[in-house]
């Protein structure tokens, strides 16, 4: 059985596994939206919360077509997250 996850951890998960999305082309708000199941407010929140991680998101296009993409991972080892992918998403709830 699983013990329940800090908010800080699973806050943080949540940002990686965004930011890896993204940068693997699942970047566009409703694909992020079907692979997570999150809400969009949530989506939303997590993506403009990436930046304290310095992590560098870039959006392009409008409201119907944005797309995402990842400029900069900062400090953070994106090899890590697709070596722990299946922790992650366990940590989530997204396994």
């Amino acid at each position: 059985m699983l013990s329940k996850q800090s908010k800080t951890k699973t806050s943080y998960y949540r940002r990686l596994l965004v930011a890896y999305l993204i940068d693997t082309g699942i970047n566009t708000p409703s694909l992020i939206l079907e692979a997570t199941g999150m809400p969009r407010r949530t989506l939303q929140d997590t993506i403009k919360a990436l930046s304290e991680l310095d992590i560098e998101c870039v959006n392009a296009g409008g409201t119907i077509n944005k797309s995402y993409s990842i400029a900069s991972w900062g400090a953070i080892d994106k090899s890590w997250i697709a070596k722990n992918l299946e922790q992650v998403k366990e940590v989530l709830g997204n396994s």
